[in-house]
């Protein structure tokens, strides 16, 4: 008998698959990681007048695109924080999550430094 002769002679007659786990009839778990990661900005709270609610200006450098110049570009995003913790002056780490208000589409998820 051959090696090739043996590796299928080794396989059970009995129909089930072979995947090492036992197996109980139910769906298998999805798993935890999303397919498209959610977006993560940091930036500074420039406003905290409203009620749970913080406006973030996030910085990004750009390349333009016809001169090649590296350009600063400043966005204000409308984030969600619960607590009221955040101030004026903080940097802050947001995450991109489900429409909240007709402007919020961010949730506030730590504050990376206070203000001084």
């Amino acid at each position: 008998m051959t090696t090739e002769d043996q590796s299928t002679t080794d396989q059970p007659t009995t129909g089930q698959p072979t995947t090492g786990q036992p197996t109980t009839g139910q769906p298998t778990p999805e798993p935890t990681t999303r397919e498209n990661p959610r977006k993560v900005r940091e930036g500074v709270v420039v406003s905290d007048k409203m009620q749970s609610s913080i406006v973030v200006a996030v910085r990004d450098r750009v390349r333009h695109p016809r001169f090649g110049k590296t350009v600063l570009r400043t966005k204000r995003l409308y984030a969600h924080d619960e607590s009221n913790e955040a101030k004026v002056g903080d940097v802050v780490r947001i995450i991109e999550t489900r429409p909240l208000s007709k402007l919020k589409r961010w949730r506030l998820t730590e504050i990376v430094e206070r203000a001084r």
